[in-house]
């Protein structure tokens, strides 16, 4: 009868110490594992609109599947680089599709997290909960910065994996087309530059989605108008008053900037052999702009916090 009684203080699998207490550690890191893992159960769309995009993907690729011996023969009657563009293409097509599903989904994931629990008055029961304002924003935050990049990296090799087996099912009577298929696609490396891609567009795009959440949490209806409308209003000031664009020209940098940084630059047409060797990390990280960017997301972040502990429901 006893032992239900000594195991009450760490029920719920927590660790103890030896005077029976909870480690610092567990206390910070749990809630915060737990508010992600709820964000995750709750927003089906987190998965949903990658899987739907790949299905789409998928299905088109099966049909397209029907002329598949005959392009491969045209195939192996291009050179070795043209070759190669071929094969590729319709991998690399499956993958930058795919990778846009990220941005639109934690844009719209964003400005719904603090919103949608003011709306429908949920943050009450939230906000009694043993869970500090800021690590709820930071379990909110994790998502379009952690989360969607490993969801969409998952769906992505899944969905050129499915591909490949479908072209090796579809090409089992053409062992020429088959060995080329085999040794031009180099798809690990591949999925290697797409997980590269996915982490420098999140870490670039981290304080848009600072911003988002601060409207979320600050606004009380229309908040993608209200995310929209201040920067264009700035951005309409600044034509108007001095004839310059700066900020405008700042804000397309930071939506699109990441690409040219981390990427080397290819010659139009051209197909490197080695996936790896577009990659330019260095440059990336040794960018004062990427860096300017993670402080103010955190600052955002935090803003977002105060912002929730004293917006009440709508």
């Amino acid at each position: 009868m006893n032992t239900a009684s000594d195991a009450a203080p760490g029920s719920f699998g927590s660790p103890l110490n030896s005077n029976g207490t909870t480690p610092a550690s567990a206390r910070e890191t749990r809630p915060l594992y737990w508010s992600v893992r709820r964000e995750v159960w709750e927003n089906h769309s987190i998965y949903v609109a990658p899987l739907a995009v790949a299905s789409v993907l998928l299905f088109g690729f099966l049909i397209s599947t029907i002329h598949l011996p005959a392009r491969m023969r045209a195939r192996l009657a291009l050179g070795a680089a043209h070759q190669r563009a071929a094969i590729q293409m319709p991998y690399d097509i499956a993958a930058f599709l795919i990778l846009p599903t990220a941005f639109i989904v934690a844009v719209f994931y964003c400005l719904d997290a603090l919103h949608g629990e003011r709306r429908d008055r949920s943050v009450l029961f939230w906000k009694s909960m043993p869970v500090s304002d800021l690590t709820t924003v930071l379990s909110k935050g994790g998502i379009p910065l952690v989360v969607l990049p490993l969801v969409v990296f998952v769906i992505t090799v899944v969905t050129q994996l499915i591909m490949l087996l479908v072209n090796t099912l579809a090409l089992v009577g053409n062992r020429p087309g088959l060995a080329a298929l085999w040794s031009q696609l180099p798809l690990f490396k591949m999925d290697l530059a797409l997980l590269y891609a996915l982490v420098a567009m999140a870490l670039w795009l981290a304080p848009i989605y600072g911003w988002l959440l601060v409207v979320s949490a600050g606004v009380r209806r229309a908040t993608f108008l209200w995310a929209v409308l201040p920067p264009l209003g700035v951005a309409i000031f600044e034509k108007v008053a001095f004839d310059t664009s700066h900020f405008f020209r700042m804000l397309g940098w930071r939506l699109m900037g990441w690409f040219p940084l981390a990427f080397i630059p290819q010659p139009k047409g051209s197909v490197p052999v080695d996936p790896l060797t577009t990659l330019s990390p260095g440059k990336f990280l040794s960018t004062p702009g990427l860096w300017t960017g993670l402080v103010v997301a955190a600052v955002l972040l935090v803003a977002a916090g105060r912002l929730r502990r004293y917006r009440g429901p709508i």
